[in-house]
């Protein structure tokens, strides 16, 4: 009878393991190739039939209903299969606003709350080129009329702007007459807006974080200190 030494048999039977362990490695990467291909066709089926859908639904949606784990990135990579266009650079709206800066005037409106749990909105007008605040108030009510006749108090007489810039918001009135044109920024892109954002931002972690109006008038003596 043939025996194997003790050490021969430990080293047949690690030589073995690696062998299933590397078999199963080309199998695992054979099928995450073919899965892959029939995943991108799902996901760009699913992009092209649903547009408003984004990488975090579709990925949503493949986990729930088919059971399949992609991760978001991994979705925004397939969905597209067109080239990506790249923007030209002297028609990006950064460029614009830089080139523009000292003649564009930049508006928005914040929502505070005050200690009786009232909303009041504060409506604050900057100078794009120095940063500097041009007007502000505070309203309980935002009407068009109101938004307007800020405008008008804001650029009255003689004055070097000639753009405005806010969001899509249907409480900015598009008959402004003060020899200014209105530009309205792209749409979910708060950055395109960029001086607001962050006045309002300084504003609550400055300010609204620590002091909490009582009520309207208390809100406008706070902003004008």
């Amino acid at each position: 009878m043939f025996f194997l030494s003790p050490l021969r048999h430990c080293r047949r039977t690690a030589i073995a393991v690696l062998i299933d362990l590397g078999r199963l490695v080309v199998l695992a990467a054979y099928s995450r190739t073919a899965l892959a291909a029939e995943l991108r066709d799902w996901i760009r089926e699913m992009a092209a039939k649903n547009p408003p859908w984004g990488e975090e639904r579709i990925s949503n949606e493949l986990s729930l209903k088919l059971g399949i784990r992609v991760s978001p990135r991994t979705v925004a990579r397939y969905r597209h299969t067109g080239p990506v266009r790249q923007p030209d650079p002297k028609q990006r709206w950064l460029t614009f606003v830089r080139n523009h800066a000292k003649a564009i005037v930049a508006c928005d409106f914040f929502v505070v709350v005050t200690a009786s749990f009232r909303l009041l909105y504060v409506f604050v007008v900057l100078d794009q080129g120095t940063r500097r605040v041009l007007h502000h108030n505070v309203t309980d009510h935002p009407t068009a009329d109101w938004t307007l006749q800020q405008f008008r108090e804001t650029l009255s007489g003689d004055h070097s702007h000639r753009f405005v810039i806010h969001d899509r918001d249907s409480i900015f009135s598009g008959e402004l007459d003060e020899g200014v044109r209105v530009i309205r920024t792209p749409v979910q892109a708060p950055k395109a807006n960029a001086v607001c954002e962050r006045f309002g931002g300084t504003l609550r972690r400055e300010c609204l974080d620590f002091l909490i109006p009582i009520h309207e008038l208390h809100l406008k003596r706070i902003l004008s200190e």
